[in-house]
């Protein structure tokens, strides 16, 4: 991913409320991840999802989506942006964006996250950067999986091996919250 996803669009550093870092053994162990982190997830929430291609961010999204229980399947929306996933119960729905294509704010504002923002729990691939002020409050998650020499693309990279997951929740929802570790 360029560089362009890396800065605050606020141009503002601020310090993260809480932070667990653990260390996820395996794909399934990623999506048990996520059901973990939806059990602490209300309306409103915005998580933004950050690594590389095959570290585990929409495995984590279906983690997610699981415990929410919300209607169909959790797949990379690469090309259609975003896909809202309605509740089959009570509960909010899963708003899932794939952010990878966009390079600027005007181009994540014309999605109108923000209108779905206040009722939904919204997960954001590759938002890093772009989506950080959309919401006052946020959970970063990121992903590091074990590379090749010449990175997650090297056909010497590792498969199923164990990621490095680190949760840091910003603004005060997030004050307080015990962030699951596996």
């Amino acid at each position: 991913m360029s560089g362009a996803h890396r800065a605050d669009p606020a141009g503002t550093v601020d310090e993260p409320a809480v932070t667990v870092t653990s260390v996820v053994p395996a794909a399934a162990d990623m999506r048990e991840l996520g059901e973990l982190i939806a059990a602490r997830l209300r309306p409103g929430d915005l998580l933004v999802l950050t690594g590389d291609l095959g570290a585990g961010k929409t495995t984590l999204t279906q983690g997610i989506g699981a415990r929410l229980r919300v209607r169909g399947d959790i797949t990379s929306p690469t090309f259609v942006i975003a896909r809202v996933h309605p509740p089959t119960q009570a509960g909010p729905p899963l708003v899932h964006v794939d952010a990878y294509r966009l390079e600027t704010l005007s181009e994540v504002d014309d999605l109108d996250l923000d209108a779905d923002l206040s009722e939904s729990v919204t997960v954001v691939e590759w938002g890093e950067g772009l989506v950080e002020g959309l919401a006052a409050d946020r959970l970063e998650v990121r992903l590091e999986r074990p590379r090749g020499a010449n990175g997650p693309d090297d056909p010497e990279s590792i498969g199923d091996e164990p990621r490095t997951v680190r949760l840091r929740g910003f603004g005060p929802r997030w004050a307080g919250v015990d962030l699951p570790s596996l």
